[in-house]
């Protein structure tokens, strides 16, 4: 959308009927030569200025400051307002100057005193206000015919100032009355017109103006909504130097400016410009001048909180702030270049005193003054730096903190350290991907987006995932996965990009089936870093995170994550065998801090019992061959199955690890219950108990007892 704000548009109205030839009281000596006055010369009266004249030497200052400031696209309308309504230039640029007002001005003249003031009004005034806030600017007009069919999306604000005398409260409120009827009906005309626009917000800033000496009849008022297109504040004040504070405080608050005061400024022989200095060599003083300009130019200051402010205040003119800033001598060399942050154009507040004359003429001839920061004790901080170019004044910040061009702070130790693992050569590919070139805002795509836009959607997907420090990836330090990473980034994926993603998974699955090393960091860690189970779970956390981050694109991200997933999910065996090697591990860790002694004493018993046993079972395994090829040996009765070894056993029946010996004992048993018959007596057991003397009972008729015993 866009938007314009209230201060794009200010229709200064002042008032010219009869009550305004008043005077304003305060009083000019004329008469300077008090002491060289020869005898009998009558010495020159005071004069004093009008309530006209005051109004409009204060609003041509508001014009200049805007204008120095903001050469274009803040536009004033100013407007006389009598019998009749006088329109003194229009919203074009080229109307843009105090030179075409001022003569404006004197061709309409002062007020006449003699004239009837039941004919005479301020209403006329903001009514041709209001109507001119109506009318659309080239910027406007150029803002509509971009966006074509969405120019109602191009927003009418402004602002009105109104100098001028008012009778009392109740005067005010008709006065705001009036502007809001007349908001309403002409936005009900610019509704259906293509050379009007509805006014969306405005603000109206009534300034009454009173002679000094008289009581004020109309009251101060801060900013209140009128409705929801109309607020509007009042400002009582006495004409002459009150009037010219209140309305460069104004000036400050609708534009959003800040005042510095260049303290302790050397006429004479610094500058060396001014003739009254040049005349007294011996002789040199220090000024001071204050300077508007954009808030911004004082953003270091106020994120420091190193704000040195000094402040007047004034029952009339309210609080007046300002930055004070030192001269320091400036350098001859004009050719030095400075590391700034900003520049900002400036404007003199007093612009026809001579301190200030001297000081715009310095810097125009080319010259460059450096400014400090005033300080009790330490070293000085030069912060600001005043230059000319093209012809025009502008204020520089210097970067009195760390520079952003020096080497970068450590991430990982704090302020002041060191970080050489940036990923600077990864940073120049990605802005080498992201360069912009011009191209006109009418070549759209297929969803209509701009190529502006299409950069931005660019840039905001290439940086959802991207690690600045080498030590903080592991996918981006492999080659492998640079055929992913340049395709998941994509708007869209093509059939073959999915293939090409799944077979680098693939490839990165056959890596870790090979145990492959991966280039993982061991900053801040201890020993040799992580396992490699531990490793390949770090790489696919991450690339899953990546893939993550872009499945929402399309379907074919989607596919490239289930893929990930797939692989990423191993079966029981393979879990169960991954946890008995890392067991294995432990164990193996664990014997080495036990000592190459023990350890080879150990290994040494291991081996030669395991040797003995392996030597008996091929004698028996020998002995078994011969009895079963032997056709005169019957068949074992209790021929078992041979039993599984661990290995052989599935992973959810295992136990847990198998000493050696239990597992040569299992088998020794097994071949030793192949060699002979099974005992009769343990076949017919009930109970795991033989019956002795199983025939007796038949000879004798007699009934036995386990015991032996029996009766007839």
């Amino acid at each position: 959308m866009r938007m314009f704000s209230v201060s794009h548009k200010t229709a200064f109205v002042v008032d010219h009927c009869p009550y305004m030839a008043e005077s304003s009281r305060q009083l000019i000596e004329c008469d300077m030569l008090t002491k060289s006055r020869s005898q009998g010369v009558i010495p020159l009266a005071p004069v004093a200025k009008s309530l006209w004249t005051c109004a409009v030497e204060c609003s041509m200052e508001y014009c200049r400051i805007l204008y120095d400031i903001y050469p274009t696209k803040k536009l004033v309308n100013y407007i006389v307002s009598d019998s009749e309504v006088h329109i003194l230039n229009s919203w074009k640029q080229e109307d843009q100057n105090t030179h075409d007002l001022m003569s404006a001005l004197a061709a309409v003249g002062p007020p006449n005193p003699r004239q009837d003031p039941e004919c005479c009004s301020v209403l006329h005034g903001l009514v041709a206000a209001v109507e001119s806030l109506c009318k659309i600017t080239e910027y406007q007009h150029e803002s509509r015919t971009t966006l074509m069919d969405m120019a109602d999306r191009v927003a009418n604000r402004g602002r009105i100032i109104c100098l001028t005398n008012a009778k009392s409260d109740t005067h005010v409120r008709m006065l705001e009355d009036c502007v809001l009827e007349t908001i309403q009906e002409q936005n009900k005309l610019a509704a259906g017109s293509d050379r009007l626009m509805p006014i969306q917000q405005c603000e109206l800033v009534l300034v009454h103006i009173y002679p000094q000496g008289d009581d004020t009849l109309v009251s101060d008022r801060q900013k209140k909504e009128l409705s929801s297109v109309l607020s509007s504040e009042v400002h009582s004040v006495r004409a002459g130097r009150y009037l010219a504070c209140k309305l460069n405080v104004l000036v400050q608050q609708h534009f959003d400016l800040a005042s510095t005061t260049i303290t302790n400024i050397p006429m004479k022989p610094t500058l060396n410009v001014c003739e009254q200095e040049e005349q007294h060599a011996n002789t040199s003083a220090n000024y001071d001048v204050e300077l508007l300009h954009h808030r911004d130019a004082h953003m270091e200051f106020i994120k420091s909180g190193d704000l040195h402010m000094a402040g007047s205040t004034s029952r009339d003119s309210g609080l007046k702030e300002t930055v004070t800033l030192k001269w320091c001598t400036p350098r001859t060399n004009s050719v030095e270049l400075h590391y700034c942050t900003g520049a900002y154009r400036i404007s003199p507040v007093d612009v026809n005193s001579r301190p200030s004359s001297c000081l715009t003429n310095f810097l125009l001839n080319g010259r460059s003054v450096l400014l400090e920061q005033p300080r009790k004790s330490g070293s000085k901080v030069i912060s600001h730096m005043l230059s000319s170019h093209g012809g025009e004044i502008f204020l520089h910040v210097l970067n009195s903190t760390r520079s952003t061009l020096e080497d970068p702070p450590s991430i990982s130790e704090g302020c002041g350290g060191r970080v050489t693992d940036y990923r600077i050569t990864d940073f120049g590919e990605f802005m080498r991907e992201n360069r912009l070139t011009p191209f006109p805002d009418s070549m759209v795509d297929a969803a209509g987006r701009a190529p502006i836009e299409r950069a931005k959607s660019q840039l905001e997907r290439h940086t959802r995932y991207w690690p600045m420090i080498i030590s903080q990836t592991t996918i981006f330090n492999m080659q492998a996965v640079v055929p992913l990473a340049n395709l998941i980034v994509k708007d869209t994926l093509t059939e073959e990009d999915v293939l090409t993603c799944q077979k680098t998974v693939y490839n990165l699955v056959d890596m870790e089936r090979k145990s492959d090393p991966l280039p993982i960091s061991t900053v801040g860690s201890r020993g040799k870093g992580p396992k490699r189970d531990e490793q390949y779970r770090i790489m696919w956390n991450e690339l899953e995170t990546l893939v993550k981050t872009h499945v929402g694109t399309s379907e074919r991200h989607q596919r490239v994550l289930e893929c990930i997933s797939a692989c990423r999910s191993k079966p029981p065996e393979e879990e169960e065998r991954k946890k008995r090697g890392r067991k294995r591990e432990d164990k193996e860790d664990k014997t080495e801090k036990n000592g190459k002694d023990t350890e080879e004493k150990s290994w040494t018993a291991d081996t030669e019992r395991l040797k003995g046993v392996m030597d008996r079972e091929k004698d028996e395994q020998s002995e078994c061959e011969i009895i079963k090829d032997s056709p005169d040996s019957p068949e074992p009765l209790n021929k078992k199955p041979r039993l599984a070894t661990e290995e052989q056993q599935p992973p959810e029946k295992s136990k847990g690890p198998v000493s050696l010996l239990a597992l040569w004992t299992n088998r020794i048993t097994q071949a030793n219950s192949r060699k002979h018959q099974e005992f009769a007596g343990r076949l017919s057991s009930v109970n795991n108990k033989a019956e002795l003397y199983q025939h007796l009972k038949e000879e004798n008729g007699m009934d036995v007892h386990e015991n032996g015993k029996g009766t007839r």
